[in-house]
């Protein structure tokens, strides 16, 4: 991901809807930082969209397990599939607050050790069934906190979700060249969709 230019507002008010409805899904607002890393960000090339820039291959292997199943591929990419760990990453190193910087990491501290503690193994290596037992002990652990890292891994995870191009051209409905307007049409005639908004 790099700036984008300052030209490019259509596609900025169209990532600021998207983050609007991963805002709705994860039922409290975006952080500020999370919000400004979007925002000036856009796509980049493949060759260079590889995460590890920031984050060690440990840590990614914890966040990878973690966004893979708050977000699991089923019928539809899930978040490894379109590229949230790069976002992570990312996110990690060059928008985040250093205190922001601090839960995450302690919070991938507190996976492992949860993970070790209870199954002797490390997160990555544990069925999904144990995972998601481990997630929900982190969860609960930090039930009542304002800012929590489960609630930061989760914002991090949905934001990037909606916000990769993968999403909004196979998942949500996306028209670069939308036809006429038609002000009133069945339902049926464009089924039960949500549509990537063009600006």
């Amino acid at each position: 991901m790099n700036p984008a230019p300052a030209s490019s507002a259509p596609s900025l008010i169209s990532r600021r809807e998207a983050i609007r409805r991963a805002a709705l899904l994860l039922g409290f607002a975006v952080s500020p930082s999370l919000l400004t890393g979007v925002m000036q960000a856009q796509t980049a090339p493949p060759r260079s969209s590889r995460p590890g820039r920031y984050l060690s291959p440990r840590q990614l292997d914890t966040a990878g397990a973690i966004a893979d199943r708050i977000l699991p591929k089923t019928d539809t990419p899930g978040a490894l599939d379109v590229g949230v760990l790069t976002f992570i990453d990312l996110m990690y190193g060059e928008y985040l607050t250093e205190e922001e910087r601090r839960r995450l990491l302690s919070g991938f501290d507190l996976v492992e050790a949860a993970s070790l503690s209870a199954y002797q193994t490390g997160y990555g290596r544990l069925s999904l069934d144990l995972r998601d037992r481990v997630l929900q002990a982190v969860a609960a652990s930090s039930e009542g906190e304002e800012k929590s890292f489960f609630h930061q891994i989760k914002e991090l995870t949905i934001v990037g979700y909606f916000t990769s191009e993968t999403v909004a051209k196979t998942i949500l409905r996306y028209e670069p060249v939308p036809g006429p307007y038609q002000g009133c049409i069945p339902v049926s005639d464009v089924g039960k969709t949500t549509w990537t908004p063009l600006r």
